[in-house]
């Protein structure tokens, strides 16, 4: 996987409880359209610290460009920001 870890705009569920469920994001490689990609399958959900900010970690399926892609999605608590991470 490359690490990438470019901003990118989501689409998440969270519930009552505080669990964030992500559903979809908007992806722009430079000098392409913008592309929205679907989560099909979360596989794993951890914390981290990353320089002192807690960061959740998402390890995602999708498929891509009609390829099947296993990635890495994070999300800054505390500046409500969502990343694509690995690819």
């Amino acid at each position: 996987m490359k690490v990438l870890m470019k901003s990118v705009d989501m689409i998440y569920l969270s519930t009552c409880d505080g669990v964030i469920t992500p559903l979809k994001f908007r992806w722009c490689e430079e000098g392409q359209e913008p592309e929205i990609i679907r989560i099909d399958r979360i596989l794993d959900r951890k914390t981290e610290k990353l320089a002192g900010n807690t960061m959740l970690v998402f390890t995602v399926q999708s498929i891509i460009n009609g390829v099947e892609r296993i990635y890495e999605m994070k999300y800054e608590v505390n500046t409500y920001k969502w990343y694509l991470y690995k690819l």
